[in-house]
């Protein structure tokens, strides 16, 4: 797939929110087990919030998988943007 391809795909966790969790990852990508998925904070039961008082509102965002097993925010680079190997992860 290719990067637009991969962002829909990782869309239909937040528009369906009976879907399964879509996970995508770069097979280009080195680290092992590296992928990524929407989190929407308010909706996403694999999370949770643990602050009290907060002013705003959370946005859903991509998080990834890391191959040190922690889960961070992530933001794509030029090369992920232009890839043409991104699929989905089982």
């Amino acid at each position: 797939m290719n990067f637009g391809q991969a962002i829909e795909a990782l869309k239909t966790s937040l528009n369906d929110k009976t879907a399964p969790t879509v996970r995508v990852a770069r097979e280009g990508w080195n680290g092992k087990g590296m992928w990524l998925s929407c989190v929407d904070p308010y909706n996403n039961k694999q999370f949770s919030l643990t602050e009290k008082e907060i002013e705003g509102t959370f946005a859903p965002y991509i998080g990834m998988k890391t191959a040190d097993n922690k889960y961070v925010p992530w933001l794509a680079s030029q090369t992920d943007m232009l890839a043409e190997d991104w699929q989905i992860v089982e």
